[in-house]
Protein backbone atom coordinates (compact mmCIF):
# COMPACT_ATOMS: atom_id res chain seq x y z
CA UNK A 1 0.00 0.00 0.00
CA UNK A 2 2.72 2.11 -0.57
CA UNK A 3 2.03 2.85 2.97
CA UNK A 4 1.37 -0.33 5.70
CA UNK A 5 2.31 -2.97 2.85
CA UNK A 6 4.75 -0.78 1.78
CA UNK A 7 4.21 -1.92 -2.13
CA UNK A 8 8.43 -1.69 -3.28
CA UNK A 9 9.19 -5.33 -2.51
CA UNK A 10 12.53 -4.36 -4.35
CA UNK A 11 9.72 -2.89 -7.07
CA UNK A 12 7.98 -6.12 -7.71
CA UNK A 13 10.99 -8.20 -7.50
CA UNK A 14 13.44 -6.10 -9.27
CA UNK A 15 12.73 -8.00 -12.74
CA UNK A 16 8.18 -8.15 -13.07
CA UNK A 17 8.64 -7.95 -16.83
CA UNK A 18 10.06 -10.89 -17.39
CA UNK A 19 7.86 -13.87 -17.52
CA UNK A 20 5.28 -12.59 -15.63
CA UNK A 21 2.68 -9.82 -17.19
CA UNK A 22 0.26 -7.85 -14.89
CA UNK A 23 -2.72 -9.75 -13.52
CA UNK A 24 -1.76 -12.47 -15.99
CA UNK A 25 -3.40 -16.29 -14.97
CA UNK A 26 -0.91 -18.96 -15.39
CA UNK A 27 -1.16 -22.17 -15.00
CA UNK A 28 2.19 -23.29 -12.97
CA UNK A 29 3.48 -25.81 -10.38
CA UNK A 30 0.78 -28.23 -11.81
CA UNK A 31 2.50 -30.99 -9.43
CA UNK A 32 0.44 -34.24 -11.20
CA UNK A 33 2.22 -37.54 -11.04
CA UNK A 34 0.34 -38.58 -14.32
CA UNK A 35 -2.59 -37.68 -16.69
CA UNK A 36 -5.44 -37.61 -14.13
CA UNK A 37 -6.73 -34.32 -13.14
CA UNK A 38 -6.21 -33.12 -9.81
CA UNK A 39 -9.30 -32.85 -7.59
CA UNK A 40 -8.00 -30.02 -5.59
CA UNK A 41 -6.55 -26.62 -6.81
CA UNK A 42 -6.03 -23.00 -5.64
CA UNK A 43 -4.80 -19.94 -7.01
CA UNK A 44 -1.47 -18.01 -5.87
CA UNK A 45 -0.70 -14.28 -6.05
CA UNK A 46 2.81 -13.11 -6.38
CA UNK A 47 4.18 -10.04 -8.21
CA UNK A 48 6.27 -11.35 -11.25
CA UNK A 49 9.16 -11.47 -12.50
CA UNK A 50 12.65 -13.09 -11.33
CA UNK A 51 10.43 -13.47 -7.86
CA UNK A 52 8.00 -15.29 -9.34
CA UNK A 53 9.90 -17.53 -11.54
CA UNK A 54 12.04 -18.46 -8.76
CA UNK A 55 9.56 -19.76 -5.94
CA UNK A 56 7.59 -21.24 -8.86
CA UNK A 57 11.05 -23.88 -8.97
CA UNK A 58 11.82 -23.89 -5.01
CA UNK A 59 8.36 -23.84 -3.59
CA UNK A 60 5.38 -23.75 -5.83
CA UNK A 61 6.26 -26.95 -8.19
CA UNK A 62 7.54 -29.30 -5.57
CA UNK A 63 4.29 -28.04 -2.95
CA UNK A 64 1.64 -29.00 -5.31
CA UNK A 65 3.82 -32.26 -6.14
CA UNK A 66 3.34 -33.51 -2.59
CA UNK A 67 -0.38 -32.21 -2.31
CA UNK A 68 -1.23 -33.61 -4.90
CA UNK A 69 -3.25 -29.91 -6.27
CA UNK A 70 -2.99 -27.90 -9.52
CA UNK A 71 -1.71 -24.12 -8.67
CA UNK A 72 -3.18 -21.77 -11.07
CA UNK A 73 -0.81 -18.82 -10.49
CA UNK A 74 -1.28 -14.64 -10.75
CA UNK A 75 1.22 -11.80 -10.71
CA UNK A 76 0.00 -8.15 -9.51
CA UNK A 77 2.78 -5.94 -8.18
CA UNK A 78 0.45 -4.26 -6.04
CA UNK A 79 -2.56 -7.02 -4.55
CA UNK A 80 -4.16 -4.71 -1.92
CA UNK A 81 -6.73 -3.00 -4.62
CA UNK A 82 -7.69 -5.97 -6.09
CA UNK A 83 -8.05 -7.70 -2.45
CA UNK A 84 -10.58 -5.11 -1.56
CA UNK A 85 -12.61 -5.57 -4.83
CA UNK A 86 -12.34 -9.36 -4.88
CA UNK A 87 -13.57 -9.64 -1.30
CA UNK A 88 -16.08 -6.70 -1.64
CA UNK A 89 -17.96 -8.71 -4.35
CA UNK A 90 -18.63 -11.34 -2.32
CA UNK A 91 -16.76 -13.89 -4.73
CA UNK A 92 -12.79 -13.73 -4.56
CA UNK A 93 -11.45 -16.03 -7.33
CA UNK A 94 -8.02 -15.81 -5.69
CA UNK A 95 -6.51 -18.01 -2.96
CA UNK A 96 -3.29 -17.38 -1.23
CA UNK A 97 -1.26 -14.07 -1.74
CA UNK A 98 2.07 -13.44 -1.30
CA UNK A 99 2.12 -9.77 -0.46
CA UNK A 100 3.58 -6.95 2.45
CA UNK A 101 3.24 -8.15 5.30
CA UNK A 102 1.29 -5.10 6.41
CA UNK A 103 -1.01 -5.75 3.71
CA UNK A 104 -2.22 -9.14 5.30
CA UNK A 105 -2.70 -7.38 8.89
CA UNK A 106 -4.86 -4.24 7.61
CA UNK A 107 -6.51 -7.14 5.73
CA UNK A 108 -7.50 -8.84 8.82
CA UNK A 109 -8.50 -5.64 10.67
CA UNK A 110 -11.06 -4.79 7.62
CA UNK A 111 -12.20 -8.22 7.32
CA UNK A 112 -10.23 -8.97 3.68
CA UNK A 113 -8.72 -11.97 5.56
CA UNK A 114 -9.06 -15.49 6.62
CA UNK A 115 -7.72 -15.66 10.50
CA UNK A 116 -5.29 -18.42 10.29
CA UNK A 117 -5.69 -21.62 12.09
CA UNK A 118 -2.16 -22.67 13.22
CA UNK A 119 -2.88 -25.78 14.51
CA UNK A 120 -3.77 -26.95 10.71
CA UNK A 121 -0.63 -25.38 9.90
CA UNK A 122 2.21 -27.02 12.18
CA UNK A 123 4.95 -25.34 9.92
CA UNK A 124 3.98 -21.92 10.74
CA UNK A 125 2.97 -22.89 14.68
CA UNK A 126 6.70 -23.85 14.93
CA UNK A 127 8.38 -20.59 13.36
CA UNK A 128 9.16 -17.33 15.90
CA UNK A 129 5.92 -15.24 16.55
CA UNK A 130 6.91 -11.74 15.59
CA UNK A 131 6.98 -13.89 12.40
CA UNK A 132 3.40 -14.58 11.97
CA UNK A 133 0.48 -12.69 13.06
CA UNK A 134 -3.11 -14.05 13.53
CA UNK A 135 -3.45 -13.19 9.39
CA UNK A 136 -0.09 -13.88 8.47
CA UNK A 137 2.88 -16.06 8.09
CA UNK A 138 5.96 -14.71 6.33
CA UNK A 139 7.24 -16.28 3.31
CA UNK A 140 10.55 -14.21 2.52
CA UNK A 141 12.54 -11.69 4.28
CA UNK A 142 14.78 -8.25 2.03
CA UNK A 143 16.56 -5.86 4.26
CA UNK A 144 16.86 -2.07 3.90
CA UNK A 145 20.48 -1.77 4.75
CA UNK A 146 23.23 0.75 4.63
CA UNK A 147 25.65 0.51 1.18
CA UNK A 148 28.49 2.01 0.44
CA UNK A 149 31.02 2.59 -2.68
CA UNK A 150 34.30 1.03 -2.02
CA UNK A 151 36.08 3.10 -3.98
CA UNK A 152 35.00 6.18 -1.86
CA UNK A 153 35.57 3.83 1.37
CA UNK A 154 38.11 1.22 0.60
CA UNK A 155 38.61 1.00 4.24
CA UNK A 156 37.16 2.02 7.63
CA UNK A 157 33.76 1.98 5.67
CA UNK A 158 30.54 3.24 7.28
CA UNK A 159 29.10 0.42 9.11
CA UNK A 160 26.00 2.04 11.30
CA UNK A 161 23.62 4.93 10.80
CA UNK A 162 25.82 6.72 13.33
CA UNK A 163 28.30 6.66 10.40
CA UNK A 164 25.63 7.64 8.02
CA UNK A 165 24.87 10.65 9.60
CA UNK A 166 28.02 11.49 10.46
CA UNK A 167 29.14 14.04 7.71
CA UNK A 168 33.16 14.77 9.24
CA UNK A 169 34.10 11.61 9.72
CA UNK A 170 32.19 10.01 6.42
CA UNK A 171 31.96 12.24 4.46
CA UNK A 172 30.46 12.20 0.65
CA UNK A 173 26.99 12.17 -1.32
CA UNK A 174 24.17 10.36 0.36
CA UNK A 175 20.82 9.10 -0.85
CA UNK A 176 17.62 7.87 1.45
CA UNK A 177 14.48 6.79 0.09
CA UNK A 178 11.62 8.90 -0.27
CA UNK A 179 9.50 7.01 2.00
CA UNK A 180 9.12 6.80 6.12
CA UNK A 181 9.06 3.30 6.19
CA UNK A 182 12.81 1.85 7.35
CA UNK A 183 13.37 5.54 6.78
CA UNK A 184 12.23 6.30 10.05
CA UNK A 185 13.78 3.43 12.02
CA UNK A 186 17.32 4.68 10.75
CA UNK A 187 17.15 7.58 12.49
CA UNK A 188 16.04 6.84 15.30
CA UNK A 189 18.97 4.07 15.22
CA UNK A 190 21.87 6.98 14.39
CA UNK A 191 20.07 8.81 17.53
CA UNK A 192 21.00 6.07 19.68
CA UNK A 193 18.35 3.59 20.05
CA UNK A 194 18.83 -0.11 19.63
CA UNK A 195 17.33 -2.06 17.34
CA UNK A 196 15.33 -4.07 19.04
CA UNK A 197 13.85 -1.07 21.22
CA UNK A 198 12.39 1.09 18.01
CA UNK A 199 8.83 0.16 18.60
CA UNK A 200 6.75 2.25 19.02
CA UNK A 201 8.45 4.59 17.24
CA UNK A 202 9.23 8.29 18.84
CA UNK A 203 8.02 9.75 15.45
CA UNK A 204 9.11 13.60 16.67
CA UNK A 205 12.49 12.45 17.44
CA UNK A 206 12.54 10.50 14.08
CA UNK A 207 11.80 13.62 11.81
CA UNK A 208 14.26 15.84 14.14
CA UNK A 209 17.28 13.52 12.99
CA UNK A 210 15.61 13.50 9.66
CA UNK A 211 15.92 17.29 9.71
CA UNK A 212 19.52 17.28 10.77
CA UNK A 213 20.89 15.01 7.79
CA UNK A 214 18.39 16.48 5.42
CA UNK A 215 20.92 19.26 3.70
CA UNK A 216 23.43 16.47 3.47
CA UNK A 217 21.18 14.09 1.00
CA UNK A 218 21.87 14.79 -2.80
CA UNK A 219 18.94 12.46 -3.74
CA UNK A 220 15.70 11.05 -2.73
CA UNK A 221 15.18 7.78 -4.21
CA UNK A 222 11.93 6.38 -5.59
CA UNK A 223 12.44 3.13 -6.92
CA UNK A 224 14.80 0.55 -6.39
CA UNK A 225 15.94 0.54 -9.71
CA UNK A 226 17.27 4.14 -8.51
CA UNK A 227 19.15 3.27 -5.95
CA UNK A 228 20.79 0.71 -7.68
CA UNK A 229 21.79 3.09 -10.88
CA UNK A 230 22.57 6.08 -8.33
CA UNK A 231 26.05 3.70 -6.80
CA UNK A 232 26.47 1.69 -9.77
CA UNK A 233 27.09 5.36 -11.57
CA UNK A 234 29.10 6.63 -8.49
CA UNK A 235 26.42 9.10 -8.22
CA UNK A 236 26.35 8.99 -4.43
CA UNK A 237 28.54 7.47 -1.97
CA UNK A 238 26.64 6.06 0.34
CA UNK A 239 22.83 5.53 0.90
CA UNK A 240 20.08 3.16 1.88
CA UNK A 241 19.08 0.26 -0.97
CA UNK A 242 17.43 -3.30 -0.24
CA UNK A 243 20.33 -5.56 -0.23
CA UNK A 244 18.96 -7.68 -3.14
CA UNK A 245 19.55 -4.31 -5.35
CA UNK A 246 23.11 -3.88 -4.04
CA UNK A 247 24.23 -7.38 -4.43
CA UNK A 248 22.39 -7.62 -7.94
CA UNK A 249 24.94 -4.96 -8.81
CA UNK A 250 28.11 -6.17 -7.32
CA UNK A 251 27.50 -9.19 -9.08
CA UNK A 252 27.73 -7.33 -12.14
CA UNK A 253 30.74 -5.88 -11.16
CA UNK A 254 30.09 -2.51 -9.38
CA UNK A 255 32.21 -1.61 -6.14
CA UNK A 256 29.90 -1.46 -4.03
CA UNK A 257 29.03 -2.95 -0.75
CA UNK A 258 26.09 -2.87 2.25
CA UNK A 259 26.33 -4.01 5.73
CA UNK A 260 23.31 -5.62 7.48
CA UNK A 261 24.45 -4.41 10.91
CA UNK A 262 21.39 -2.06 12.13
CA UNK A 263 19.61 -3.24 8.60
CA UNK A 264 16.04 -3.66 8.62
CA UNK A 265 14.55 -6.60 8.16
CA UNK A 266 11.57 -6.67 6.57
CA UNK A 267 9.18 -9.39 4.76
CA UNK A 268 6.44 -10.70 2.70
CA UNK A 269 3.69 -12.38 4.16
CA UNK A 270 1.59 -15.42 2.61
CA UNK A 271 -2.27 -14.63 3.73
CA UNK A 272 -5.42 -16.03 2.31
CA UNK A 273 -8.71 -13.88 1.30
CA UNK A 274 -11.82 -14.00 3.37
CA UNK A 275 -14.13 -16.49 1.37
CA UNK A 276 -11.51 -17.97 -0.34
CA UNK A 277 -13.21 -20.08 -2.64
CA UNK A 278 -10.68 -23.29 -1.97
CA UNK A 279 -9.84 -22.13 1.54
CA UNK A 280 -9.35 -25.89 3.15
CA UNK A 281 -6.72 -26.53 0.22
CA UNK A 282 -5.30 -23.16 0.30
CA UNK A 283 -4.81 -23.69 4.04
CA UNK A 284 -3.02 -27.26 3.22
CA UNK A 285 -0.89 -25.05 0.93
CA UNK A 286 -0.02 -22.37 3.10
CA UNK A 287 1.65 -25.02 6.09
CA UNK A 288 3.66 -26.47 2.70
CA UNK A 289 5.02 -23.51 0.97
CA UNK A 290 6.68 -22.64 4.70
CA UNK A 291 8.35 -26.30 4.46
CA UNK A 292 11.54 -25.33 6.03
CA UNK A 293 13.19 -27.43 2.69
CA UNK A 294 10.92 -25.38 0.71
CA UNK A 295 11.68 -22.51 1.83
CA UNK A 296 15.71 -23.33 2.08
CA UNK A 297 15.30 -23.73 -1.83
CA UNK A 298 14.44 -20.38 -2.60
CA UNK A 299 17.90 -18.38 -1.87
CA UNK A 300 19.37 -21.02 -4.46
CA UNK A 301 17.42 -18.97 -6.90
CA UNK A 302 17.76 -15.58 -6.05
CA UNK A 303 18.76 -13.37 -3.14
CA UNK A 304 16.00 -13.58 -0.23
CA UNK A 305 16.13 -14.72 3.00
CA UNK A 306 13.61 -17.92 3.52
CA UNK A 307 10.31 -17.05 6.20
CA UNK A 308 11.07 -20.12 8.07
CA UNK A 309 14.36 -19.92 10.17
CA UNK A 310 14.48 -23.77 10.02
CA UNK A 311 15.25 -23.25 6.43
CA UNK A 312 18.93 -23.02 7.79
CA UNK A 313 18.97 -26.11 9.56
CA UNK A 314 18.41 -28.14 7.04
CA UNK A 315 21.72 -28.27 5.31
CA UNK A 316 20.22 -27.12 1.96
CA UNK A 317 22.14 -23.64 2.44
CA UNK A 318 25.36 -24.20 1.92
CA UNK A 319 27.19 -21.81 5.09
CA UNK A 320 28.96 -19.18 2.62
CA UNK A 321 25.16 -19.14 0.74
CA UNK A 322 23.46 -18.14 3.93
CA UNK A 323 26.10 -15.77 5.22
CA UNK A 324 24.53 -13.59 2.67
CA UNK A 325 21.13 -13.97 3.15
CA UNK A 326 19.43 -10.88 5.66
CA UNK A 327 17.46 -13.42 7.47
CA UNK A 328 19.97 -15.79 8.46
CA UNK A 329 20.29 -16.07 12.28
CA UNK A 330 23.58 -13.56 12.90
CA UNK A 331 22.44 -11.36 9.84
CA UNK A 332 19.08 -11.00 11.93
CA UNK A 333 20.43 -10.84 15.10
CA UNK A 334 22.35 -7.46 13.69
CA UNK A 335 18.72 -5.89 12.43
CA UNK A 336 16.10 -4.85 13.47
CA UNK A 337 13.30 -6.82 12.46
CA UNK A 338 10.46 -4.18 10.72
CA UNK A 339 6.93 -3.77 12.96
CA UNK A 340 4.29 -3.99 10.66
CA UNK A 341 2.15 -3.78 12.92
CA UNK A 342 3.48 -0.40 14.07
CA UNK A 343 3.34 0.74 9.96
CA UNK A 344 -0.48 -0.40 10.18
CA UNK A 345 -2.12 1.13 13.19
CA UNK A 346 -3.40 4.90 13.53
CA UNK A 347 0.46 6.08 14.87
CA UNK A 348 1.64 4.64 11.52
CA UNK A 349 -0.64 5.92 9.11
CA UNK A 350 -0.12 9.75 10.85
CA UNK A 351 3.66 8.92 10.55
CA UNK A 352 3.18 8.41 6.65
CA UNK A 353 0.79 11.22 6.54
CA UNK A 354 3.87 13.40 8.33
CA UNK A 355 6.54 12.56 5.66
CA UNK A 356 4.76 14.40 2.74
CA UNK A 357 5.32 17.62 4.91
CA UNK A 358 8.31 17.07 5.61
CA UNK A 359 9.40 16.35 2.09
CA UNK A 360 8.01 19.71 0.89
CA UNK A 361 10.12 21.74 3.28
Amino acid sequence: MRSVGEITLEEARMKMKQGFGLGCTLLGAIGLTGAATAAEQITFVSQGGAYQQAQTVAILDPSAKKLGITINQDSIPDAWPAIKTQVGSGKPIWDVVDTPTGYCLRGGEQGLIEKLDFSKIPNAAAMPEAYRSPYSVSYEFYSSVLAYSQKTFPKDAPNSWVDFWDVKKFPGRRALRNHPIATLEAALMADGVAPDKLYPLDVDRAFKKLEEIKPNITVWWTSGAQSAQLLNDGEVDMEMAWNGRVSAVAKEGAKVSFTYNQGILQSTSLCILKGAPNLDTAVKFLNEAVDPVHQANLPLHIDYGPGNPKAFETSVIKPERAAQLPSEPANAAKQALMSYAWWSSPAGEAAEKRWASFMQK
